[in-house]
């Protein structure tokens, strides 16, 4: 019956009954046979016609081919040779004269045969990273040869009675603070042609005494470019000065003066105008001499006791101007080093009670003589004062090579008086050009017998 209680016909309950009778056997598999080339044979009779029209197709001639086992160690030796070829049947239609070829043996996707064994294929070792490269560990800069220390040397037969080194520091007081010196004091420059050394150096007597420093060095440079002048002033003070500094008064006083007149004087020196030079700087350290004296009236002083010797040196930055301008007034040495040996440009002039000659070397006038001589006063005590020191000026141009010496008396005096000194400088200094400042320094410190007072110079090597 069904879901709306009708009653099913008897076909129904009959076909109903056949379908799920218990009793009846199972059909178990198809006798018939169930090959690829019997569904082929029986595609091809439904599609083609029937077996009155075609033949039994019968098995086509086969070449078999044998295939290596892919996983068989022995792969290189050689394949077995093919099976011989069936022969093809004599009724065999002209459509099946071509062979077909089928491969026999196992295909590299089928699995072997035989019983299942597990597959072990060779393990390749784990892949190492590459050890990771050590930080790059910076050389240690080379270590030069261990050189003999710059040390203070001397000239002559015995050294020197005093120490090399300083021992005593100068006496002061609350109101002398701002007039304390350094015992040395070093400098340089390179500008245009030429290459500037200079240093100051207190005395081994004064430094054995606990005394000051008496001389002054001063380097300075007006203006820019090559129209830049670089003056070099170079001054010694008297021994009676006491604590006064006359030196450094007159370095600075010159100074200034230069500094104020820098343009024309450096146009003066580029465009070789030498009268106009020597006129202007003659009438610039008289006026600082005149501050000198002025200042030694204030202290109470003579002016013979607050005075000082001082000489400089004038040098155009630009590198075609090699004139190099000297002037000053007092004692000290003017040197230059050529071919190996020293030239004395500005020689002691002789002491007389008279005034200085008006004509120095290279026929330069040094001071004016208007030849009025006066009959001593009778009331004066003593011999009459020595007449003023003259003033000095030289204009000379420089060649490539030469090493021009500026000093104050400390280092004039030995350099005329003790020939050793002189040699062993310009041995020094005539190879391998101009020295560095410690260098520079120890040969200023070169010490000689019987010479121990403050040396100041200033050295200029032409390029």
């Amino acid at each position: 019956m069904s879901q709306h209680g009708e009653k099913p016909a008897a076909h129904e309950d009959e076909w109903w009954r056949r379908l799920y009778d218990e009793t009846a056997p199972d059909t178990g598999p198809s006798g018939v046979a169930d090959s690829l080339d019997d569904r082929f044979d029986s595609a091809s009779d439904a599609v083609g016609g029937t077996d009155t029209d075609h033949t039994r197709r019968e098995d086509h001639a086969v070449t078999v081919v044998p295939l290596p086992d892919p996983r068989s160690p022995g792969t290189d030796r050689a394949p077995e040779p093919p099976n011989p070829p069936t022969p093809e049947p004599p009724h065999a239609a002209p459509e099946q004269a071509h062979p077909r070829t089928t491969l026999a043996g196992r295909a590299p996707w089928e699995a072997p045969a035989g019983p299942s064994r597990p597959h072990t294929f060779a393990a390749r070792p784990p892949a190492v990273p590459p050890a990771p490269e050590p930080p790059a560990v910076p050389r240690p800069p080379a270590v030069p040869e261990p050189s003999a220390r710059l040390a203070v040397g001397h000239v002559g037969d015995r050294p020197p009675a005093y120490d090399a080194e300083p021992a005593a520091l100068p006496l002061t007081d609350l109101d002398d603070l701002d007039d304390l010196v350094p015992d040395t004091v070093l400098d340089g420059a390179r500008y245009g042609a030429f290459t500037l050394r200079a240093a100051s150096v207190r005395g081994d007597s004064a430094r054995s005494r606990g005394e000051r420093r008496r001389d002054a060095l001063l380097t300075a440079r007006f203006g820019t470019g090559d129209g830049a002048l670089v003056l070099v002033a170079v001054a010694g003070g008297a021994r009676d000065a006491g604590r006064a500094r006359p030196a450094a008064d007159a370095c600075r006083w010159i100074g200034g003066s230069v500094a104020r007149s820098h343009a024309r004087l450096s146009d003066d020196i580029r465009a070789g105008r030498r009268d106009d030079l020597k006129s202007g700087l003659h009438r610039l350290t008289d006026r600082t001499y005149g501050k000198l004296r002025a200042r030694a009236a204030e202290l109470g002083l003579e002016p013979s006791a607050y005075t000082a010797d001082l000489r400089c040196l004038l040098l155009s930055a630009d590198p075609e101007c090699r004139t190099r301008v000297f002037f000053g007034i007092g004692p000290g040495g003017l040197f230059r080093l050529r071919d190996g040996a020293w030239q004395d440009l500005d020689p002691v002039l002789p002491v007389s009670r008279g005034a200085a000659s008006e004509e120095g070397p290279g026929g330069d006038r040094l001071t004016m003589d208007l030849q009025i001589t006066t009959r001593p006063s009778p009331y004066a005590e003593g011999p009459p004062p020595a007449s003023a020191e003259p003033f000095r000026f030289r204009a000379s141009v420089a060649r490539p090579g030469d090493t021009l010496l500026l000093c104050a008396n400390g280092l004039a005096e030995p350099m005329r008086g003790m020939p050793a000194l002189a040699d062993e400088l310009a041995r020094r200094w005539s190879a391998d050009g101009p020295p560095g400042l410690p260098a520079y320094l120890a040969d200023t410190l070169l010490r000689t017998a019987g010479y121990a007072d403050d040396r100041t110079s200033a050295a200029v090597w032409e390029a």
